[in-house]
């Protein structure tokens, strides 16, 4: 008869222990909160970096696709075509044969139209560039200009 009580005593504190108690909770909380504090700014670190390579692989394609336009059409296209000639035809450009690229590719990384301008400042024959992350001219770091010419 003891040795019976003993048992249901046994399996009742068993299935009382079967939950986690609030402060186990709060212990496990806090330390995923200082093991994301650690991570998170070299996660974001390397977010930065590839938003500034996106974006130099976009020029490098845009430029390509320029390059192409400019073997069908003879001409690079005007600043007031811009770079939408690329992927939309317009029909008083003779020679056009694209679209030049599968889809639209008009901003950069943060979200800022590319700056094309034809034709182009000193040897180039036209600029292709990005003020980076600021979306102003000048800047180091994320926040400086980006150039095709680069």
């Amino acid at each position: 008869m003891i040795a019976i009580r003993k048992r249901k005593k046994m399996r009742k504190k068993q299935k009382m222990r079967s939950a986690f108690t609030l402060v186990e909770l709060l212990v496990v909380i806090v330390i995923i909160a200082l093991l994301s504090s650690l991570v998170a700014p070299k996660i974001f670190g390397k977010l930065d970096d590839a938003k500034v390579k996106t974006a130099y692989a976009q020029m490098q394609m845009l430029s390509s696709a320029l390059d192409t336009f400019k073997l069908d059409v003879g001409r690079y296209p005007t600043t007031q075509e811009g770079l939408k000639v690329l992927w939309v035809k317009d029909s008083d450009i003779k020679g056009w044969n694209g679209p030049y690229l599968p889809k639209k590719v008009d901003k950069d990384s943060w979200g800022d139209p590319y700056i094309y301008k034809f034709p182009g400042s000193d040897k180039n024959d036209y600029d292709l560039l990005t003020y980076g992350a600021d979306g102003k001219e000048g800047g180091s770091g994320n926040n400086a200009d980006m150039s095709v010419w680069q």
